[in-house]
């Protein structure tokens, strides 16, 4: 009866969650004034439905993943499509890529009206040949991921920002644990012929704890007794469904030799904690994993600034054979770099900055900027000078630093 009670309130606090604005938005209603589709990709649970039935309250919804569902479609995609009054919202179209052809025939018939097909995918390769092959010109395309800091401050280093993890305080490991089965379950299966997922689930554990490293795929190989490729091909699997961020290497080399690898992060650090079985500020407060951790959610909420607000995705990290290495290097516009590192502070101090001014002073083809970003502490100052040529940022304020340059 206990338990009852519990998910009965747990189920009313769902039901009255207040709508959280995303930063998107804007540009999702101007594409949908200019072009007759609008396809959504992103994680599993980022929020896409949402977002876009919020956006579009009068818009018709199907969820493409039933099996009856999609049986139906196959069986006859025309009369399928006959059936749905337009606006339509068509999710987890990845399911049925045959349908594009189909949405494309209609568009093609009247290509003055727009705002009409809002088409959301899980599976960003798939959706995207569908769109490539079938609706080029067609359509705009967005990425949704977790909330940023920016879009509410329940988003962080530990609990991450998918919306029901925010949503249910306490509830992390139980929702955590669940995404990762549904996600193995579903998403991993639908892209590739993975028979054993406990050996996948591994694979996932052990990619957690090399977040922030240079990506080594014959050290991540060894433990799991598979081959190079195999890796290869399940790294290729967490980029499709969106769950990891894999950041090359700036390629200019302002006259020095780099590293050409890139390093990993996960998109949510609040899986990337589960994962790593942190949980509790006190056990991510003393972990060894703290600083990777807090470096991955860093790339996260920089690549996040970058999609919601139209940018191009941008993101590097510089490292030369002779071991300069700078976190992050973000283009900010014509002939102008960020250099930026994450530190899991709240008390960032000048020597932290070094290696900025350092590689600041090998570039001469670009105007630069340089941060050290750190844990935001409460009633912290936006920006700060650490040392000359170099700004202290708390996390949550990394917005300003895009901001800035327009």
């Amino acid at each position: 009866m206990r338990h009852g009670l519990t998910n009965l309130k747990l189920y009313f606090r769902i039901l009255n969650m207040k709508y959280v604005a995303r930063q998107i938005e804007k540009g999702l209603l101007k594409a949908s004034r200019h072009f007759p589709a609008i396809i959504l990709t992103g994680p599993r649970r980022a929020g896409k439905t949402t977002l876009l039935k919020h956006l579009f309250p009068k818009a018709t919804y199907v969820l493409i993943e039933d099996p009856d569902v999609i049986a139906r479609v196959r069986s006859d995609p025309n009369g399928f499509l006959d059936e749905l009054k337009a606006p339509v919202i068509l999710d987890e179209i990845q399911n049925v890529p045959e349908l594009f052809n189909y949405i494309r025939t209609r568009i093609d018939r009247s290509p003055n009206k727009n705002g009409l097909w809002f088409l959301t995918g899980s599976q960003e390769a798939p959706l995207m040949k569908g769109v490539t092959e079938s609706m080029a010109g067609r359509a705009a395309v967005f990425q949704l991921f977790p909330f940023s800091m920016a879009e509410t401050p329940k988003a962080g280093l530990l609990r991450g920002g998918f919306p029901e993890v925010l949503a249910k305080p306490g509830m992390e490991r139980i929702w955590f644990r669940s995404y990762i089965q549904t996600y193995l379950e579903r998403d991993v299966r639908a892209v590739s012929t993975i028979r054993d997922l406990a050996t996948y689930r591994r694979f996932l554990s052990i990619l957690a704890s090399r977040c922030g490293q240079i990506l080594n795929k014959t050290d991540i190989a060894a433990p799991l007794g598979v081959s190079v490729p195999t890796i290869t091909q399940w790294l290729g699997i967490l980029e499709i469904t969106g769950q990891i961020i894999l950041v090359p290497p700036f390629f200019e080399n302002f006259g020095k030799r780099l590293v050409k690898s890139p390093k990993l992060y996960f998109v949510d650090s609040g899986l990337a904690c589960h994962l790593l079985g942190v949980e509790s500020e006190k056990a991510l407060a003393g972990s060894v994993f703290l600083g990777p951790i807090f470096e991955g959610f860093v790339a996260s909420e920089i690549v996040k600034e970058q999609l919601n607000s139209g940018r191009e995705r941008a993101l590097y990290y510089f490292r030369d054979q002779q071991g300069l290495e700078v976190d992050f290097v973000v283009p900010l516009g014509e002939k102008c770099l960020a250099l930026l590192e994450a530190k899991a502070t709240q008390t960032p101090k000048p020597e932290m900055g070094r290696v900025l001014l350092q590689l600041a002073r090998n570039i001469d083809t670009y105007d630069t900027t340089a941060y050290v970003v750190h844990r935001p502490r409460p009633k912290a100052s936006p920006l700060s000078v650490l040392c000359s040529g170099v700004q202290a940022m708390p996390a949550d304020r990394m917005r300003k630093m895009f901001e800035d340059k327009g």
